[in-house]
């Protein structure tokens, strides 16, 4: 043993011996060698060469990045020169002497077009256009566009306001700034656009870019070779080996040394302490810095320091180095060649003896691991996992366990600062002990041992609290307490994984009169090991069930849309096991409907919640096109297959398969609610006078399914009823069938009038349980009809000439509603709008215009041909209806029905007409 440690540990101090390479004749000539050399260092299997292509490769990016920024800074600067060359020419010809009357003269593109070109030409810009308040250019640097329409907004101009945009032209791509030309009364007579070319803006850019890729390349070319001969000297110092030879063997030296079940000590030819391992550590009872330090003044037996100083060669020498007989063996270090000095191998023949006393203690140790790896980590409950960590240790190991967390531990985020803890479990043999109670915030001090264990990650016993002065210093009145109830000895261990660290376990000892050794200190850093792999796990968990929660929430409503035909109010619940996918909305329709949907996607987790959104945008899209409850659904049902086919094209993906959804429209007009589900409970309905019914709604199938069509049902409601919708976690549980949840859930809902709110309440009061192992999802709408006064409507035949009647008829109704000022845009779309359906439609056609949070003007025909919006070519003499409807309303579109289709229109009503 002793010759095997001290060749090892000479040839670990040399460089490792490699068998010599075959070379050919040339390559022991003097000249190649600072070429192989070169190569050497760059090759990348050498420490030296991952150094040199990082820092190349480092460089090459910072070279590239820098060309890159300063390319888009040149350009960006050409392209602000552009806009700021553009306006300025625009404006000073506009405000030029002469322009005004040139404009009003009879020809104004032989007045204008001679000094625009000259204008032009003087600032080098690509165009000056002048042009009427129609847009007719009156001059163009191309005669052939003089004439026609200008390409580019002019509203702005006519408002009197300057603006500058980037566009396509007539000569390509092009930034343009358009500016009024005013009289000197203020209005507007004329425009001038003046503008240059894309192509011109960014030549500058071009013209800089080979000097900026030469200056790149050379600077590259400087700091490659610079590299080159930092990696060549990096080359000779490491002797040419790789990483991974170079912590290979480190890894087995330190193995070896400090894994062998004795101790070996170095020494040097000058009598210090070279290195200890463990184990020597442990037999001479060394100082922890005793490496480097004369080995007179490490307190050794004085035989064994002769010993180990004289260097002699020792075989089996027996000492008594305090209560042990220690085996010594000593060979010297420069027998052949190596560093003087001398290595000694220690071995305790005492522990013999002991072996056989301590089985019965490693006996019972292992049960307690393995009760301990059973019964600790039962739930995905971070607390609940700390309290049966200390349940198991006490009375077997401990007298008493106290477990302190960091903060963010018990919300599932990973702490970046442990300083202050929250005891999170407390566990002993009697329940008076004056420890700090679970649930106090703690903050040790410096010195204490649990502050050094989270520190540095290390445990640490003290085996006398009486004499601790770091411990005491935590809290002195408290830490006398302890001290005079009987507890000696603590052990401190750093409840961690890997690097991180979660906080700290405390085992305490009172009823022993023994301290804790090394020993069970090995064994309280087993067992705190295990459980810190299940709280860490409880933790995971908890920020994925916190994220799950969050991503949810963030996909369901934040605020409901505003709207007059409903009084809403509602409830959401996730359930404590996992997150679901359960979601409602309320979205308003034309004519003051409102879409009220409830939808739940069957399953937990991430994967739900993230369905139930995709679920929920696709509702919205699909009720942006007006569509009845049933043919939604099916659109809806269609996409659900989709997404399973997609999912099932993965490896591992889950299938949506059983999401549910309930969609009702409420039209406060005639007080009429269209319902269709699709596998989903039906709604409850509370009559004004308190009894409760669940309508018969035809039951389709769950989405997803496809091939089953879907049914709708239409329900009156009287106004003042409360429409009630919820998912399957409200009446259905474990312990629940959904016959007994439905009938709780009349019985919460019968008897006198409540509102929303309190609807809500009453029904979470009756029905929630303890527990929910499901998501629930409670909305309730009190439904409000529209008033006869609030809605006109005419029937008007098939004729042209009855556009005029139809606006005499709406002049007059909007003056009884006090809109007059909305007369000039409210006839104008009506006028419109018949005229279309009289062009195109069918007749009976029908005119209805709806005041509440807006005026809607409806116009119902018997075809089912949509109308289109489009823009009007210059000689078309019609085209322009809809694009009017278009620019006088909020918002306009087409909705069918069963006999036929509606085009509708809102325009905002002014703020003194809201309700």
């Amino acid at each position: 043993m002793v010759r095997l440690m001290g060749r090892s540990w000479a040839r670990s101090t040399r460089a490792p011996h490699r068998p010599p390479e075959p070379r050919g004749p040339q390559e022991d000539e003097p000249r190649h060698r600072p070429l192989r050399r070169l190569w050497s260092a760059l090759s990348g299997r050498s420490v030296a060469g991952q150094v040199f292509v990082l820092q190349v490769v480092i460089v090459l990016l910072l070279v590239v990045s820098a060309v890159v920024a300063l390319v888009l800074q040149v350009r960006h600067d050409s392209t602000v020169e552009a806009h700021s060359r553009s306006l300025s020419v625009a404006e000073t010809f506009a405000n030029s002497p002469g322009i005004v009357e040139a404009l009003r003269s009879p020809d104004p593109t032989a007045v204008l077009q001679p000094r625009a070109e000259a204008a032009r030409k003087a600032t080098k810009v690509d165009f000056i256009v002048v042009m009427n308040t129609d847009g007719i250019r009156y001059t163009h640097p191309l005669p052939d566009r003089i004439g026609k329409k200008f390409v580019g907004d002019i509203s702005p101009a006519l408002a009197g306001r300057s603006i500058t945009e980037d566009i396509t032209g007539t000569i390509g791509p092009l930034v343009q700034a358009v500016v009024p030309v005013e009289a000197p009364d203020g209005s507007v007579v004329g425009i001038v656009s003046a503008g240059i070319t894309t192509a011109n803006v960014g030549g500058v850019a071009e013209r800089q870019l080979p000097l900026l890729l030469a200056a790149a390349a050379a600077a590259l070319a400087l700091a490659t070779a610079g590299t080159a001969l930092v990696s060549r000297r990096l080359l000779r110092q490491t002797r040419g080996l790789g990483p991974y030879e170079m912590t290979r063997m480190y890894e087995h030296h330190d193995a070896v040394l400090h894994a062998v079940r004795e101790g070996v000590v170095i020494i040097s030819g000058e009598g210090r302490l070279v290195l200890a391992n463990d184990e020597a550590h442990r037999l001479l009872d060394l100082p922890k810095d005793a490496e480097g330090r004369p080995l007179a003044e490490l307190g050794l037996d004085p035989d064994m320091a002769g010993l180990l100083a004289s260097g002699r060669v020792a075989t089996d020498e027996v000492h008594l180095v305090g209560d042990r007989l220690l085996a010594v063996n000593q060979r010297p270090t420069d027998l052949k060649g190596g560093p003087s000095g001398s290595v000694a191998t220690l071995r305790d023949s005492t522990e013999l003896r002991a072996l056989s006393g301590r089985a019965e203690v490693a006996r019972e140790r292992l049960k307690l691991l393995y009760d301990a790896g059973v019964d600790v980590g039962t739930s995905l409950d971070v607390t609940r996992t700390a309290e049966e960590l200390a349940e198991v240790t006490v009375p077997r190991f401990a007298d008493f366990v106290t477990v302190d967390l960091a903060e963010a531990v018990l919300s599932g985020e990973e702490p970046e600062n442990v300083g202050r803890l929250r005891r999170t479990a407390s566990s002993g043999i009697r329940d008076n002990a004056p420890l700090y109670p679970v649930g106090r915030q703690i903050t040790f001090v410096a010195t204490s041992p649990q502050a050094r264990s989270l520190s540095t990650g290390e445990s640490f016993i003290e085996p006398d609290l009486s004499k601790a002065a770091g411990w005491l210093a935590q809290d002195l009145e408290r830490s006398a307490q302890v001290v005079a109830y009987g507890i000696h000895s603590l052990i401190t261990v750093p409840l961690r994984v890997g690097p991180l660290v979660m906080g700290v376990v405390n085992f305490w000892r009172s009823e022993k009169p023994e301290p804790f050794d090394v020993e069970e200190l090995t064994l309280a850093e087993e067992l705190v090991a295990r459980a810190a792999v299940s709280i860490d796990n409880a933790r995971r968990y908890t920020r994925e069930h916190t994220m799950a929660v969050t991503l949810q929430r963030s996909l369901l409503p934040r605020n409901l849309p505003e709207q007059t035909a409903l009084d809403i109010a509602y409830r959401y619940l996730p359930a404590q096991a996992g997150v679901g996918g359960d979601w409602f909305d309320v979205l308003p329709l034309s004519g003051t409907r409102v879409a009220v949907v409830v939808g739940d996607v069957v399953g937990h987790g991430l994967h739900a919640a993230a369905t139930m959104g995709r679920l929920r945008t696709a509702v919205h899209n699909f009720s942006a096109l007006d569509l009845p409850p049933d043919e939604l659904l099916g659109l809806l049902d269609e996409l659900v297959g989709r997404i399973d086919q997609d999912e099932d094209a993965e490896d591992g993906g889950a299938a949506v398969t059983g999401a549910t959804c309930l969609y009702a429209i409420y039209d406060p007009t005639s007080r009429t609610c269209t319902v269709a589900r699709a596998g989903h409970p039906p709604p409850a309905l509370v009559r004004p006078d308190g009894t409760v019914e669940f309508p018969e709604v035809p039951a389709g199938p769950p989405l997803g399914l496809g091939g089953l069509p879907f049914e709708t049902v239409d329900l009156v409601l009287d106004e003042g009823s409360r429409l009630v919708l919820y998912t399957d976690g409200l009446v259905e549980d474990r312990e629940r069938d959904i016959d007994v949840g439905l009938e709780m859930l009349r019985t919460a809902l019968s008897g006198p009038d409540r509102s929303p709110e309190d609807t809500c309440r009453t029904v979470l009061d009756a029905l929630l349980p303890a527990r929910p192992s499901d998501d629930i999802a409670l909305i309730v709408a009190r439904t409000h009809a529209l008033e006869a006064d609030r809605i006109a409507d005419w029937q008007v035949p098939a004729d042209p000439a009855a556009v005029g009647e139809v606006r005499a008829s709406v002049t007059r109704q909007l003056a009884r509603w006090g809109l007059e000022e909305m007369a000039f845009a409210t006839e104008l779309i009506l006028s419109e709008l018949v005229t279309n359906a009289i062009r195109y439609g069918t007749g009976p056609i029908q005119v209805r215009m709806l005041r509440d949070r807006s005026l809607t003007c409806e116009v119902f025909d018997s075809s089912s041909t949509s109308p289109h919006l489009r823009y009007a070519a210059g000689t078309d003499e019609g085209g322009r209806g809809l694009f009017l409807v278009a620019q006088l309303s909020e918002r306009w579109g087409t909705r069918y029905t069963a006999a036929g289709k509606v085009i509708w229109a809102e325009q905002s009503l002014p703020a003194d007409a809201q309700p």
